[in-house]
């Protein structure tokens, strides 16, 4: 299998080259950095590193990142796409297990999950973004039908048979993205497996602010109970008028 890895960056300077010494060298075969128009140094140092890099002209937000590097991805001849953060956020060792989930057949995505570790507190995840995560996660699977522990983890390993059968250029440009290659994909009977991975907050790692998570979770909710009606009007048997 052909394994591309593509990194979302903004303004990671200080945490790329930690991002990338982590990064397994036996885990991939092609890097490509998507910049959505860092203001700092990133693409220099990537230059400076050799890793392939794609800039926005400015920043387009996570989601119009994940599109430029999908499409990319898939344009290069991947089989399987690897999605990871240049923030240090999620940590790159995990990956090689996640792909060996993905050979062996089980799954036509992998997500790394922080809540199957049990640790999430302990990592430095703050309490309102943890409690906003169970609430979150328990309404998109009940309106879904799925079992996922953390739909909104940004480390994935997606198979090419996913990314070809999902719309992803039609996705939101920002972060409900993730939401959206979610619902469909269970839509659709694609299997998404989940393994333990450690959580990570510090000063360098991106985060969303009050503002922008209190949109996140409203954009969640509504897709999901959108997907919950959808859902409720495939069961109800097909009445017939009078006189038909």
């Amino acid at each position: 299998m052909k394994r591309i890895v593509v990194l979302t960056a903004y303004n990671v300077e200080r945490t790329l080259v930690r991002t990338l010494e982590e990064l397994p060298q036996d885990c991939w075969d092609e890097l490509l950095l998507v910049d959505d128009g860092s203001q700092d140094g990133t693409r220099r140092i990537a230059e400076s590193l050799h890793v392939p890099c794609v800039s926005h002209p400015k920043n387009l937000g996570y989601g119009a990142a994940q599109k430029t590097g999908f499409r990319l991805a898939l344009e290069r001849g991947a089989d399987v796409v690897i999605l990871l953060h240049a923030d240090h956020q999620y940590d790159a060792r995990c990956i090689p297990g996640m792909l060996n989930l993905l050979s062996q057949g089980h799954a036509d995505a992998v997500f790394g999950s922080r809540r199957l570790g049990g640790r999430c507190l302990q990592g430095g995840m703050p309490w309102w973004k943890f409690i906003g995560n169970v609430v979150l996660t328990g309404w998109q699977n009940l309106c879904i039908g799925a079992k996922l522990t953390d739909p909104h983890s940004g480390l994935r390993v997606y198979s090419r048979r996913y990314l070809e059968q999902v719309p992803f250029e039609q996705y939101n440009d920002g972060f409900l993205f993730d939401a959206q290659i979610i619902l469909d994909g269970v839509a659709r009977g694609l299997r998404i497996h989940e393994i333990p991975i450690p959580t990570r907050y510090f000063a360098e790692a991106s985060q969303m602010g009050w503002h922008t998570g209190l949109r996140y979770a409203a954009g969640i909710m509504t897709l999901s109970s959108r997907q919950l009606i959808r859902r409720i009007d495939a069961c109800q048997p097909i009445r017939v008028a009078e006189g038909a």
